[in-house]
């Protein structure tokens, strides 16, 4: 055999497997889709000058906000869409369930990979736990804002919507549930919480800590969270328009047990008191809440304390009243699982179990 005949034998076999591996090679190399959807908030605020603190929120629409990201392309096919455009002290029940419905929507595509949610940071956590329990997909998504405007001087929403782009993109962020994304600092919806009124690492998740963190587009996760959510979720919002009402009631010295009442006669289905301490009311309170259960409105305690869990029967006897204890949930994040446990006619027990599930 010449040399040149064995160079033949050799190569052909070598070109016909680079030419089948040639597909697989590309397949590994293709970019993945994300959707990003604009909700408004700081991320999308505009100032008149730079270095101000007064700002109008939802300025700037989902598209000048991409292309205020060098390099976001790189990470990811980029499509956005505007959901809303308001800052989220006026994030609404409407807008949330619109969202929620629009996500499984698109999650239900083969062309989408992930999916990033920008929201203002006032009620970021209300939100994303309202997503938690309601969207129906593995797939990432994520929430992301800014504590300061576009405008300012050493903005932070570019960054952060670069990073979040990042993980709605991993593959590694799947069957997480829903993610905060801010600073550096991955997080998930049911332990974090803003900690401060301007600091750009405002989320914290004092409990719980982070699930991971992102640099540049590179993620390092650490954990998965182990609360029920997305797919395990048993919420369902396919033909819900609206939720029922529950409102929350801050405790304090000598509270007037009139705003109980109060929230009752307004039409409340339920109501989450922000107690003292371990959840705590004092006796005016827990006989007004008393008697809102027998009315049939349902009282969740929950505590204005930062960190920690309200226990059951500590120091009040739940049982005896017919009180729920929130756990781990802070006050709005009660309010958000009471109002969608509150779709569907529950028991006390099966509405307590609930707290220790999500």
């Amino acid at each position: 055999m010449t040399m040149k005949s064995f160079h033949k034998i050799w190569i052909a076999p070598l070109i016909v497997a680079i030419l089948m591996h040639a597909p697989a090679v590309r397949a590994q190399t293709k970019k993945p889709n994300v959707i990003i959807l604009a909700t408004g908030g700081t991320i999308a605020g505009a100032a008149a000058t730079g270095t101000q603190a007064g700002y109008q929120s939802g300025a700037v629409t989902i598209d000048a906000m991409i292309a205020a990201v060098p390099g976001v392309g790189d990470l990811a096919n980029i499509k956005g869409e505007q959901i809303a455009n308001v800052g989220s002290q006026d994030m609404s029940f409407d807008i949330l369930i619109k969202l929620a419905k629009r996500i499984n929507d698109l999650a239900k595509s083969a062309d989408v990979d992930g999916i990033v949610v920008t929201h203002g940071t006032d009620t970021m956590e209300e939100s994303a736990f309202f997503l938690n329990l309601t969207v129906k997909t593995d797939k990432p998504v994520v929430l992301v804002g800014s504590m300061r405007p576009s405008t300012a001087v050493s903005a932070d929403g570019p960054l952060n919507l670069y990073n979040a782009v990042g993980v709605a993109a991993d593959p590694k962020a799947k069957g997480r549930g829903v993610l905060v994304v801010m600073n550096d600092w991955i997080q998930d919806a049911h332990s974090l919480t803003k900690t401060s009124t301007t600091a750009v690492q405002t989320f914290m998740s004092p409990l719980r800590g982070l699930v991971g963190t992102a640099n540049y587009g590179k993620n390092d996760f650490f954990k998965t969270p182990g609360w029920k959510h997305t797919t395990q979720s048993e919420f369902d919002i396919t033909n819900v328009t609206q939720l029922p009402r529950v409102d929350v009631i801050f405790a304090s010295l000598d509270m007037s047990p009139d705003l109980i009442d109060c929230s009752v006669a307004n039409g409340a289905k339920g109501i989450v008191i922000a107690g003292v301490g371990n959840g705590n009311i004092n006796k005016a309170a827990v006989h007004a809440a008393a008697n809102a259960v027998k009315k049939g409105v349902v009282i969740v305690r929950s505590s204005r304390v930062p960190t920690g869990s309200v226990g059951r029967k500590v120091e009040i006897d739940d049982d005896k009243f017919g009180f729920i204890a929130s756990d781990e949930l802070n006050p709005q994040k009660a309010r958000i699982l009471l109002s969608l446990a509150l779709l569907t006619k529950r028991t006390p027990e099966e509405i307590q179990k609930l707290y220790y599930e999500y």
